[in-house]
This record gives structure tokens, sequence and C-alpha cells, in this order.
């Protein structure tokens, strides 16, 4: 990152309430562990939806003509996805207000805005990786490895915070 010792924007806020432009390495991994669960909500919500939604077409289609184990199916299916409809908009709306981008909801990559030669940029993680290793540009498809003088820094400022 030429020029950045912090892996930030100049001006990036850490003050707990406001929103960061860009996030610094640090920052991104002290979040991690409240990112990781709300990203494990969507992508749960999501499969959850994906799959129950053809068995509540299907239902719905043939409403005139159930019996009542498949009309009570069908009132608990409704039920089913409307609660995974509202947990799926509030674990979004989680991620909006951190600042964080939903990269790819299937697979749970979520982006930390952050800048690099002052180009908008990710910190990436994916859900299953143990830590925030990777970045790329908006427009890559391709993942980099963090470099190890950025990981450098991002540990000094995570041992001093948590002195």
């Amino acid at each position: 990152m030429n020029g950045s010792t912090e892996n930030r924007a100049q001006g990036a806020s850490e003050k707990p309430g406001r929103r960061p432009g860009a996030f610094n390495l640090a920052t991104a991994r002290r979040m991690l562990p409240l990112v990781q669960r709300i990203v494990s909500d969507v992508v749960s919500c999501r499969r959850l939806l994906i799959q129950i939604r053809p068995e509540q077409a299907r239902l719905d289609r043939q409403r005139r003509t159930l019996a009542w184990p498949e009309r009570s199916r069908r009132y608990q299916i409704q039920e089913e996805v409307s609660d995974a409809d509202r947990r799926l908009q509030e674990a979004m709306a989680e991620l909006a207000g951190l600042s964080i981008v939903l990269l790819d909801p299937e697979g749970g990559r979520i982006g930390f805005p952050t800048v690099v030669n002052n180009r908008q940029a990710f910190f990436s993680w994916q859900l299953g990786e143990e830590g925030i290793t990777q970045w790329h540009f908006p427009e890559d498809d391709v993942r980099r490895p963090i470099p190890a003088s950025w990981a450098k820094a991002a540990n000094l400022r995570l041992t001093a915070h948590n002195a």
C-alpha cells in the first residue's frame, strides 16, 4: 500500500459510532467475529429460502385442493419464509450499518472497504476462512494475499489495542 502505513485512507475514523470511510486491517480483524455471525445468518437464511420456496410455490398453486395436512404445511411454510426473510433483512441491515459490503451472498464473501494506492479496495473474507488474509479491488475477481508488511502493522495495532 504505497504511502499508507496504517492500511487505510487518511482521515478514516476509528471512533465508535462513526461510520468509517475505510477500514484499516486491525479494525477489520477486530470486527471479524461479529461479522462472521452476521454473514453466517445471511447464508443460512438464503439457503433456507432457496430450499423451501419451491414447496411454497407448489402448495400455493394447489391451495384450493389441499387436504388439511398440506394446508397446514402451507401455513407453516409461509411463517418460515416470513421469518427467514425478516432475519435476512435484519442481517443485511446490520452489515450495511457496519459499512460492510456483501460481495457474494451465496458463498458468504464480504468486503471491508479500504483504500490501496489511493483506490477503493476491500479487505476480503469469506465464510469458512479463519481470518482476513486477502484483499482486492472492486473490479477484480481475483483476491490477493495481504502483504506481510500490512499484517505486521495490523498485529502491532491489535497488540496496542489489547494492552
